[in-house]
Parts: C-alpha cells; sequence; structure tokens
C-alpha cells in the first residue's frame, strides 16, 4: 500500500530547480500508521507463539512426568485382596501408568488367592515395584518375588512360605511340592535363583553359605540385596522412587471403593459361616412356622450375599449353585411331598453341603490343586459348623422367639370377629387333647383333632404318620404336640 501511494505521488509531481517535488505529508502519516500497525501485529505474534511455547512446555513437561498406581495389601491374602488387586491392575491400565508399585506388609494367606495375585503380576505389562513394609512371610514373599523389583525397609523380613495349616503345622509333602514348584518358576520369570525360593520353602534345600541350617529360609533386607532377593532398602515410598532414578513422578493411590469393600467383607470365611446360618435357619424356622414370611425372606437374602460375591470371584461356579438348589428341593419334596425319611432327603442334605462347600474353594470340578485339600476340608468345617449351630440356635431359642415382643410384631395381629364373617379358631382350646398325626411331623406337618386338620410341630424330634398325639402347647401360629 505505501509502495502504490508512492508511485501516485511521483506521477503527479513536478520539476523545481531540477528536482522532483511533490507533497510528502499524507505519505508520511500513511507510513507512520502502516509502520505502527506492522509494529503492533508483530508483537502480538510473538506474545502468542510466547504463550503457545510455554503452553507446550508445561505439557510437554507434565506428560513427560511418570504416571505410578500406588496400592496397599496391609492384609491377609484372601480372596478380598486379591479381587483389590485385580482392580488395581485394572485402573493402572486405564490411566496409562509407567509402573505399579505395591505397599506390602503381610504374615502370608491363602495360597490360591496369592497365586491369583502372583499371575496377575507376572502377566502385567506395566514394571511392578514392591515395598516390603516390615513384613513378606509366605504367600507375601510369593507375591514379592514376582514383582520386577523388590525393596525393603531396615528390619524387614522376607521368606518362610512352607505351606502351613490353621495351627501353623507344615502340611504333607504335596502340598509343599507344588508350592516348591511354584516359588522356583516365579523366580526363574523374575531372574532370581530358583534354589533360594525353594529355600523358602522346603527346609531340606541345601546352599552353602546361605541355607546350611536345616531350616526354613528367612532374609533380613542386607540378606536378600546379598543373595539378590531384593534391590536395595529404602524407608519410605519416596526413597523407592529415587532408588529408581524416578524423580519427576506424579502418583495415584487406588484405594477401593465401599463396594469392593463391602465385598471383601462378604468373602470373609467367618461372614460366609454366619450367612450359612441364616440361610439355613431362615429356611428351617420357614418350615416349622409357615406364613411368617420374614425368616424366609432373610435366608433368600442370605443366599444371595453368600453367593453373589464367590460367584463374581469366580469360586462358585454355576453347576455348584445349581448342586445347591437341587439340594434343597430334594429337602423339600422329602418334607411336603414324599413320605417318609430316605434317599430325597439324605441326598439334598449331602448336596447342599456340596454345593455350600465347594462354592467356597477355588477348584476346577474335582481338583483341588490350587486350593488343596486342606482349605476343602477347612471349607466343609465351616458348613457343617453352621448347620449345626443353625440347629442348637433354633432347639433352645426358637420357641422363647416364637413368643417375644419381637416376633408378634413380625406377624398379623389383627382380630377377626365372628360378627365380622371370620370362623374363629382358639388354638388354646385345643391344649390337653389327643389326636392322630395325618402325616409324619418332620417337624411339622398336619394332625387329626376332632375329625379337625391342624397344623402342627413335634415338640421333639419325628412323630410319623398314624401315631397317636397330644397337644401340649400354643404357639400362636401353630400348636406343639407330642406323641402319646
Amino acid at each position: 500500500m505505501f509502495i502504490n501511494t508512492l508511485i501516485n505521488k511521483v506521477r503527479n509531481s513536478k520539476f523545481e530547480n531540477g528536482n522532483l517535488a511533490f507533497d510528502t505529508g499524507d505519505l508520511i502519516s500513511n507510513f507512520k500508521f502502516r509502520f505502527s500497525s506492522k509494529i503492533l501485529i508483530s508483537i502480538n505474534v510473538v506474545v502468542s507463539m510466547l504463550f503457545l511455547s510455554a503452553q507446550f512446555s508445561f505439557a510437554q513437561s507434565d506428560s513427560m512426568k511418570k504416571k505410578i498406581l500406588q496400592f496397599d495389601i496391609f492384609e491377609e491374602i484372601t480372596p478380598s485382596a486379591s479381587r483389590t488387586v485385580t482392580k488395581a491392575f485394572a485402573e493402572a491400565h486405564r490411566i496409562k501408568a509407567d509402573y505399579i508399585l505395591i505397599h506390602l506388609n503381610t504374615y502370608g494367606g491363602l495360597l490360591d488367592a496369592a497365586d491369583s495375585i502372583r499371575t496377575k503380576i507376572l502377566e502385567s505389562k506395566i514394571p511392578t515395584i514392591v515395598f516390603i513394609d516390615n513384613n513378606a512371610a509366605s504367600a507375601g514373599a510369593l507375591i514379592s518375588i514376582s514383582c520386577n523389583k523388590i525393596y525393603m525397609r531396615s528390619g524387614a523380613n522376607i521368606g518362610a512360605a512352607t505351606v502351613v495349616n490353621e495351627t501353623g503345622e507344615a502340611l504333607p509333602d504335596k502340598y509343599q511340592s507344588y508350592m516348591r514348584s511354584i516359588m522356583r518358576s516365579t523366580a526363574q520369570a523374575r531372574g532370581r535363583d530358583p534354589r533360594i525360593a525353594e529355600a523358602m520353602v522346603d527346609p531340606r534345600t541345601y546352599i552353602p553359605n546361605v541355607n546350611d541350617s536345616g531350616k526354613v529360609l528367612t532374609f533380613t533386607a542386607d540378606e536378600a540385596i546379598k543373595n539378590k532377593y531384593c534391590d536395595g532398602k529404602a524407608e519410605n515410598i519416596s526413597e523407592v522412587l529415587k532408588a529408581e532414578n524416578i524423580v519427576d513422578y506424579s502418583i495415584q493411590k487406588f484405594e477401593p471403593s465401599w463396594i469392593d469393600r463391602f465385598i471383601g467383607f462378604l468373602l470373609n470365611p467367618a461372614v460366609s459361616g454366619v450367612l450359612i446360618l441364616v440361610m439355613l435357619g431362615g429356611l428351617y424356622f420357614e418350615m416349622q412356622h409357615p406364613g411368617v414370611g420374614l425368616p424366609l425372606i432373610l435366608g433368600i437374602l442370605a443366599a444371595v450375599l453368600y453367593f453373589a460375591p464367590h460367584y463374581m470371584e469366580g469360586l462358585a461356579a454355576n453347576w455348584e449353585i445349581v448342586v445347591f438348589v437341587v439340594g434343597l428341593l430334594l429337602i423339600l419334596a422329602e418334607i411336603f411331598v414324599i413320605p417318609g425319611f430316605g434317599v430325597a432327603g439324605i441326598s439334598g442334605i449331602v448336596l447342599v453341603i456340596v454345593g455350600l462347600t465347594y462354592s467356597l474353594v477355588n477348584n476346577e470340578g474335582f481338583d483341588f490343586t490350587v486350593s488343596g485339600t486342606e482349605f476343602l476340608m477347612q471349607s466343609l468345617a465351616i458348613v457343617i459348623t453352621s448347620m449345626v449351630a443353625m440347629l442348637v440356635l433354633f432347639i433352645f431359642t426358637g420357641s422363647r422367639f416364637m413368643q417375644s415382643k419381637a416376633f408378634h410384631k413380625m406377624v398379623l395381629q389383627d382380630t377377626m370377629n365372628s360378627s365380622e364373617g371370620y370362623l374363629s379358631s382358639d388354638n388354646n382350646a385345643l391344649l390337653g387333647k389327643t389326636g392322630k398325626s395325618q402325616t409324619d411331623l418332620r417337624p411339622s406337618g398336619k394332625v387329626i383333632i376332632d375329625d379337625v386338620v391342624y397344623t402342627a410341630s413335634a415338640e421333639s424330634g419325628y412323630i410319623v404318620k398314624d401315631k397317636t398325639i397330644k397337644v401340649v402347647r400354643n404357639d400362636g401360629v401353630t400348636i406343639v404336640v407330642r406323641e402319646g
């Protein structure tokens, strides 16, 4: 624009004294204006470039930070811990973490849960670092040696991975053999001496100057470093990362949600035992006193709370739940349909026990290699104990509960007068009367008194059909009779 203006001025100019003369006022003014505009535009461009450069620099700096997903294992190694690890690794992949850091302090736990965690760590594409804060015993040792790097606090220990029962006694050698194999293969996968891993299980493994005392091997932090079972000592997470030359980083700590904690709580063997008690107790109480409803609802709720978390964790298979349901149906058929106490009832009880027991165990059909038959026996003991506790509880407290105010609040207490069209039935008038059992009472059934059929419960034991009975008390909903 400036050049065009200059050309037009030259065309319209005139010579004065041999010189070219033209008015430059507006030209200079235009030039100054254009010059000033160009300066402002240039400054604006420079500032914008600096701003974008700073943003890019910050973004680049943030992207260069190492993402670390940290979670804690400060508990016994159970299905609950295995669930936490699974969730944490899924979160690490979601955020594209560069490292996974496990803060560990455990005395061990269940072999099947530990093996599940070990497998998850070995299959992970994200490098895993474990910081042993005091203890990595038994299952904790297996989890630790499966990690890419191991750091230990001063005074921490790792080892003592012999498979034991609930009393601390070593299990037979077939269990130790499997554990030795897992420890060796895990150590080999991480480039560690497999003989040392085996010595943590078997005191017979002789390693000169390492394990020559005939005892199960356990390392201190210094001993673990010397034998390449620890990459260094650290007193906190910051020191672990510093030792790994990770300076610029951001840590995201994984915390289980309340749902995860609740599911973990339900997976606790002790809680499972209580749920079994409520489940079977609700069914038993409903059969004893039909029509109440609440015990049956509680039993069904307990069954859902028992099977759902075990199914989600892969412990309860479809066929195990089906076996439990079929067992219940056989028991109900034995009580209400099939006369006598025979094959259906016994088969039902056996199937219920099998379904409940197997749902607590990590098994493949009838293969218990991972969990071991010892844990199968423990699960069976939980189920049997719960069933016995249920029977004892209802034998000693059932009648008292029926007479309690709490029970009467759960059942209909409205008065139905004959003037309103209702027919009354005064069970108290039956006290002391005799009659016959129309069906087997196991312990509930039907009796005939004065040619009228009543629902009744045996005071104790069973009463077979066509026996003489006597009404001994009225429980409000049903009458209680005894033979004789």
